[in-house]
């Protein structure tokens, strides 16, 4: 009797904690979907991977060299948005913000993924018991394997405006949530049109009019179809492909966007 009568108040806190752990879950989901419907009206001025990535500028270089110019949806090159949803996003004026079967194969990969990493660690251990030489290999942390996943524009619109760049399933199923937002809350004109202006196509360049002056000296609507392939070619690693814009293989990839842009759905 007395001991179920003093595990009563710990139950009673554990579920006063759990109970404020989700309002303050809700609180944070009101306050993300309040900031995206705004972004109807509000162009953001920031996102959150820019102010990380100032920060590591400054941190890093002692300054900040930085090029972003907002561009609004009329003086964004045709052949751009074209090019980026036939690179990034083939099915974007379709989906709801999230196309779950690339979600699902995402899983399985990071499934493996952890495995691989599992078997690594094992053999880590093994070998470290072997030698002391093996050992120090073995004594340095095994990386954990990334989070991936196969996101839609929105979703990395979701991301890079109101999250931190790390990978893990917990901001993976934010960043799902936060896709479901900006597709309820935004046209999909509007979010093709705020992820163009934000952007990363280099370090220290943001946006569509930027990454046009940067590397082609001409303004975002005025973007020819080669061109616009070319920056849509570096939108996955802009930090890799800025440092040979006429690679090869940025040709070669341009030239596979180009023959696919004239299938591509504009919002």
């Amino acid at each position: 009797m007395n001991a179920r009568k003093s595990r009563s108040p710990v139950w009673a806190h554990a579920g006063r904690m759990l109970a404020l752990l989700a309002l303050c879950l809700v609180a944070l989901q009101i306050v993300f979907a309040t900031r995206i419907a705004l972004m109807n009206v509000v162009d953001p001025q920031s996102t959150a991977f820019q102010r990380s990535e100032a920060w590591r500028l400054l941190t890093s270089q002692g300054q900040i060299l930085w090029s972003q110019q907002w561009a609004d949806n009329a003086e964004l090159s045709r052949h751009l948005k074209r090019a980026v949803i036939a690179s990034e996003d083939a099915s974007f004026v379709e989906h709801p913000g999230v196309e779950w079967e690339a979600v699902e194969q995402a899983w399985r990969r990071n499934e493996r993924a952890a495995e691989r990493a599992g078997r690594l660690a094992a053999r880590q251990s093994a070998r470290q018991s072997a030698s002391q030489s093996a050992a120090a290999r073995a004594g340095r942390p095994a990386r954990a394997p990334k989070v991936v996943g196969g996101s839609t524009i929105t979703q990395q619109l979701a991301k890079n405006l109101l999250l931190s760049g790390e990978r893990t399933v917990p901001r993976k199923a934010q960043e799902l949530v936060l896709a479901l937002w900006l597709e309820t809350f935004l046209s999909k004109q509007r979010i093709l049109e705020i992820y163009l202006n934000n952007v990363e196509w280099g370090e220290g360049v943001f946006g569509a009019q930027a990454a046009s002056r940067h590397y082609f000296r001409v303004d975002a609507a005025q973007l020819g179809p080669a061109q616009a392939a070319r920056l849509a070619v570096m939108l996955p690693a802009p930090k890799r492909f800025e440092k040979n814009p006429g690679s090869v293989y940025v040709s070669g990839r341009a030239a596979t966007i180009v023959a696919r842009m004239g299938d591509v759905q504009l919002p």
